[in-house]
């Protein structure tokens, strides 16, 4: 039997481990998908050791930058971002190869592309935190200008507070990496100008528990298009499965 899998820590409830096992109930397709919940990323060499079957992983917190060291080829988008949180096992004899990808980035651009108009040339990107990185590649091959949002004083980024409602108008497209506003915290959102948006903006949130973050809603409340990360974590999975799959 084929295995699948998830590497990080804490693992807790994991999006992935219910989608790929049900995927693989439904289709008839003779696999697992396990959690590998290891306190050190120096764990991995022994998951592998231990788990010949092993086709394919996802990584998650706080590993997907450390992993990289551990890979033998890393796609061109995961090398640019920093980050990679797809791995293709390939096994040749008793020789094994892996392959890193990311895939946050193919399911954040086919979710947010179809929103896009000829308006949006301009996105906010709320967070510096590792998934801030692909969101940032992401909107630059859409072809947008981005602006990273930070609490602190950083090279190259934007403070909350000195955020005006004229850079909420030039600056169109918000998208919040930050887990501000995710259940159990849902009454709190980022600090911005909501009054100054208007049916132009558009705020996209990575969170999708709850189905409405309070972002989103006093972005609704003003008239903005809104939408949370659900569609962008099954179209990861997809991305997964295709990248586990491919011949390349």
């Amino acid at each position: 039997m084929d295995k699948y899998g998830l590497i990080g820590y804490p693992l807790g409830h994991s999006f992935s481990i219910s989608y790929f096992n049900e995927k693989f109930q439904n289709e008839g397709i003779n696999a697992k998908y396990i959690n590998f919940e290891i306190p050190t990323i120096e764990a991995l060499p022994e998951v592998l050791a231990s788990n010949p079957e092993l086709k394919g992983l996802n990584v998650t917190i706080p590993y997907k930058e450390k992993v990289i060291s551990y890979l033998d080829t890393v796609s061109p988008e995961a090398r640019a971002i920093g980050a990679v949180n797809v791995i293709r096992i390939d096994h040749k004899g008793s020789d094994i190869k892996l392959k890193g990808f990311n895939s946050d980035v193919i399911g954040f651009t086919k979710s947010i592309e179809p929103m896009l108009e000829p308006i949006h040339k301009k996105a906010l990107i709320l967070g510096t935190g590792g998934a801030s990185k692909a969101i940032d590649f992401g909107l630059k091959s859409l072809g947008l200008e981005t602006v990273f949002v930070s609490r602190y004083e950083r090279p190259g980024t934007i403070q909350y507070e000195k955020i005006t409602p004229e850079i909420i108008h030039e600056y169109n497209v918000i998208v919040n990496c930050t887990p501000l506003g995710m259940y159990p915290h849902s009454d709190r959102c980022p600090n911005l100008p909501y009054e100054a948006m208007d049916e132009r903006n558009i705020l996209y949130d990575l969170i999708y528990n709850p189905d409405e973050t309070l972002f989103m809603y006093k972005g609704r409340q003003q008239g903005a298009t809104v939408k949370n990360g659900l569609e962008m974590l099954l179209l990861q999975a997809f991305a997964s499965w295709e990248l586990w799959h491919s011949q390349d």
